[in-house]
């Protein structure tokens, strides 16, 4: 074969297996190749590709200009908001009832503080090289528990050093981020409880793990609250009753763990048999094989199930509208019935959209980011 079929220049040799590679053929690399690959790989995918950019010219445009390029920013009420495009001026004036709800401006100290404990029970999940992280990691369920006392104050004369803040006057943002951050610390370890209970041996555990579960995933949450708030007082003793908000977070807890059972359940379910028959083999005990071999390689598994679950926890929250506490959502909702601001529902629900935006986007980012790191060659 000649040279010039080779790809050679005129007399070029080359030893064998040293020949350069040749060049990629024009259009299959760079962003060129991409596009072919992608977009424009079939006639199909060229149709359904044109089709996308035409609807996103037609709909970001208006979009941008309802949002930035048209809207107003500032005003004391929907009269002072002229132009064509949105009146973010209720952000502006309400952004305190968006974030705290009625909280008593006095006592915004308590959020403030109690956000920043919430933050030193989160560092040590999120990073694994700070200053106390063991300490940390130890209190991680004590430390949000302080916050909630932190935020309710202590009941008694009014000369007390902590007035009580009644929870009828949590609400917005503050209100969201307590039961959603307190059903999520519950509802881990009372779910791997219910999975581990639910393939016991012993038949009154797993009977009664069973019935917990089946019966709490068969009902809609908007029961279980209405249970929690309007039923549960019926049955108690008379001059014994609880905290709305508290019912409603004991309801929320429970709901998310039969479902986060069955969700860890699917992990241990998923551990080959040899890993137990290993451990026993080594002369573990239950609880020391399920802490040090089984639950590690089941939790790391389940990794997007679980956040999932808090994802779908967090967006619940507003359900606890209909039993009389405005969250996020409730506030959105509540703001825009003000006369001043009536007919700002778009506004309100864009706002309330962003935020639910970024929490579970992050919480979804950070669950790529966990699964990355705790991957022990088992990565497809």
């Amino acid at each position: 074969m000649s040279d010039m079929t080779q790809g050679n220049a005129p007399g070029q040799h080359y030893p064998p297996g040293q020949h350069p590679d040749m060049p990629p053929p024009p259009g299959t690399v760079g962003f060129v190749g991409w596009l072919r690959n992608n977009l424009f790989s079939s006639i199909p995918n060229s149709i359904l590709t044109i089709l996308a950019i035409y609807l996103l010219y037609a709909a970001i445009p208006p979009i941008l200009g309802w949002a930035f390029f048209n809207a107003d920013f500032e005003g004391a009420s929907r009269t002072d908001c002229t132009a064509a495009g949105a009146c973010w001026a209720l952000i502006d004036v309400r952004g305190k009832q968006f974030l705290y709800g009625f909280y008593p401006d006095e006592e915004l100290w308590r959020v403030y503080v109690a956000g920043f404990i919430l933050l030193l029970a989160i560092l040590p999940v999120l990073f694994d090289k700070i200053p106390f992280r063991k300490l940390l990691f130890a209190n991680t369920i004590l430390l949000p528990v302080t916050g909630f006392f932190l935020l309710s104050g202590t009941s008694g004369s009014p000369e007390a050093i902590l007035p009580t803040v009644e929870t009828p006057q949590w609400g917005g943002l503050l209100l969201t981020m307590v039961i959603g951050v307190t059903g999520i610390v519950a509802s881990l370890p009372i779910g791997i409880a219910l999975a581990l209970g639910r393939r016991s041996n012993m038949p009154v555990v797993r009977t009664m793990c069973v019935t917990f579960i089946e019966f709490v995933r068969g009902v809609p949450l908007i029961t279980i609250l209405f249970m929690s708030s309007v039923m549960v007082p019926l049955f108690l003793p008379e001059g014994v009753n609880f905290d709305k908000l508290l019912r409603c977070l004991i309801g929320v807890s429970l709901f998310s763990a039969a479902y986060m059972a069955e969700v860890i359940r699917g992990g241990l379910q998923a551990i080959p048999k040899g890993q137990y028959e290993a451990a026993a083999a080594m002369g573990l005990s239950f609880w020391k094989m399920m802490y040090f071999i089984i639950l590690p390689q089941a939790l790391r598994i389940v990794i997007p199930g679980i956040v999932n679950t808090f994802i779908g926890l967090f967006k619940d929250t507003s359900l606890v509208l209909i039993i009389g506490l405005f969250d996020l959502l409730g506030i959105a909702k509540t703001v825009v019935t003000d006369a001043n601001w009536i007919g700002l529902i778009h506004e309100s629900y864009a706002f309330v959209a962003v935020i639910y935006w970024i929490f579970c986007f992050g919480m979804s980012r950070y669950s790529i980011w966990l699964e990355a790191k705790l991957h022990t060659g088992h990565k497809r």
